[in-house]
């Protein structure tokens, strides 16, 4: 008999995939959301339409019970409590995806693995996870599995202030791009369909109960080679300006969570851990082909014609580049 596995979440940019491999792999798959994606999940899927901030719809909705639960829309410490409370005693492995950011900032060790201590300082969202993990960690009636994943991409170009569209209006516009750093800091990158291979391999797994695990491609590649790779698929040649991080933060304060709480750092991982219980898996070494999915998405709502760039944020780089040239011209 098939493992009946619930997904909270189930169209996002790592969820969707994970989807996909369940049911390959011949799961029971019913996937709970608000029901508001256009994406297509198989056929044998189940869906129940549920707001999951509601607390009573969303109890009365996961009373069934499940062999495993994968829950994608955990924040707080608060939100996990309550799952906590409602799957205790009813599901065999519950499956909390964390994130590999929550690891100590600045890195102090390469490769990075699973026992390198949660610290960040400058990222809230990463201390948020890694409480959700301790409050997960001390609870002794539901078996939970913990997964990290790194940056993992399927619909949106990697870039390293989420600026998007932003980045790709810049290019074809011929401006200028920001590159945080040197450019020369080593990113790893994981299309979503390699990450859910072993994800899914977790089920069930009794290796997997009370463990936690990175999920992550064995490759990185430095910035400047990502933002050239981006360019090269919309077919323009990138001019990046190099900007110290902390000048970003200085300009923008928000930046600094995703920078100095992740992406300013060279970050490689050790998947050892994971192999040993999912199995060997494969992830795309080719930055062309790893961007491809995101390219094909970008083309499919409308390429060039579909940008929604931001005049503030485009605005604010034109700023940042003119202070930086003053500087370094």
């Amino acid at each position: 008999m098939s493992l009946s596995v619930l997904f909270v979440g189930g169209t996002g940019e790592i969820s969707w995939s994970c989807v996909h491999e369940a049911v390959r792999k011949g799961f029971d798959v019913t996937v709970l959301n608000r029901g508001r994606s256009a994406e297509r999940l198989p056929l044998s899927v189940k869906h129940i339409d549920c707001d999951f901030s509601d607390d009573e719809s969303y109890r009365a909705a996961v009373k069934r019970g499940f062999d495993v639960v994968c829950q994608f829309l955990v924040y707080h410490p608060e939100q996990l409590q309550r799952d906590i409370d409602i799957f205790r005693n009813k599901v065999g492995q519950y499956v909390f995806i964390s994130t590999a950011s929550a690891y100590t900032k600045p890195v102090t060790r390469f490769p990075i693995v699973e026992t390198t201590p949660l610290v960040n300082p400058f990222w809230e969202y990463s201390r948020r996870k890694a409480a959700c993990e301790q409050l997960l960690q001390a609870e002794m009636a539901l078996p939970f599995t913990i997964v990290r994943p790194s940056h993992t991409i399927r619909k949106r170009f990697p870039t390293a202030m989420s600026e998007g569209d932003t980045a790709l209006y810049r290019m074809l516009a011929n401006k200028p791009i920001v590159v945080p750093g040197d450019g020369a800091a080593l990113w790893t990158l994981t299309r979503s369909e390699d990450f859910a291979v072993p994800f899914v391999g977790l089920f069930g797994r009794s290796a997997a109960i009370n463990r936690d695990f990175h999920i992550t491609s064995d490759h990185a590649w430095p910035w400047d080679m990502i933002y050239r790779a981006i360019g090269g698929l919309i077919g323009v040649e990138i001019d990046p300006v190099h900007v110290p991080t902390d000048t970003l933060v200085r300009f923008r304060e928000e930046w600094r969570g995703p920078l100095l709480g992740d992406k300013a750092y060279s970050v490689l991982f050790d998947n050892s851990k994971v192999k040993s219980v999912a199995g060997d898996f494969k992830c795309e070494p080719d930055i062309a082909r790893l961007l491809r999915s995101p390219f094909e998405h970008w083309l499919n709502k409308g390429g060039p014609s579909g940008l929604q760039p931001s005049e503030e944020l485009d605005t604010l780089f034109d700023k940042i580049i003119t202070a930086q040239r003053r500087v370094r011209p």
